[in-house]
């Protein structure tokens, strides 16, 4: 006998969303006001959630888990569409996308790995006046904090 299919119309309870997923009911809700996931009511104004919303929440914590911003999922999920299962192509265009964001993030750590491992490396252990990351100390004129850090910042 094979595995009865789920209906793709089926409804799951925030519980339900919560126990599949392993995101807690508190991440589902704040993950629902801010667009990222969408739910309708029972009459009795239960959050009710469709199947599909199964994989944006799985996408969303495995894009947490790898420090990505919600800001950046958000930008990924706004080519798919939230009010029906979303097809094939539409995952296709969000994936291309994300994996823009994937390689610029990649290159940006890479780069960042290299120049603190070039500021470690050469001794001076002084990135506020290291003759070779910062030369004559001129960074201290662009502001406080560290500034040739920052653009790594949403790495």
């Amino acid at each position: 006998m094979s595995p009865v299919e789920p209906d793709p119309d089926d409804l799951l309870s925030i519980g339900e969303m919560s126990r599949r997923t392993g995101v807690a009911v508190s991440a589902l809700r704040y993950y629902e006001s801010l667009g990222l996931i969408v739910s309708v009511r029972t009459e009795g104004n239960q959050r009710r959630f469709a199947r599909h919303m199964l994989r944006r929440v799985s996408l969303i914590s495995v894009a947490r888990n790898l420090g990505v911003s919600l800001e950046s999922v958000q930008d990924v999920f706004d080519t798919v569409p939230l009010d029906r299962t979303p097809s094939h192509e539409d995952w296709q265009r969000a994936s291309r996308a994300w994996k823009k964001q994937l390689e610029e993030r990649r290159h940006r750590l890479e780069r960042l790995e290299h120049e603190l491992t070039g500021c470690i490396g050469c001794g001076c252990l002084s990135m506020k006046a290291c003759p070779v990351l910062n030369p004559g100390d001129a960074l201290a004129s662009t502001g406080a904090g560290a500034r040739r850090l920052e653009d790594y910042s949403d790495a």
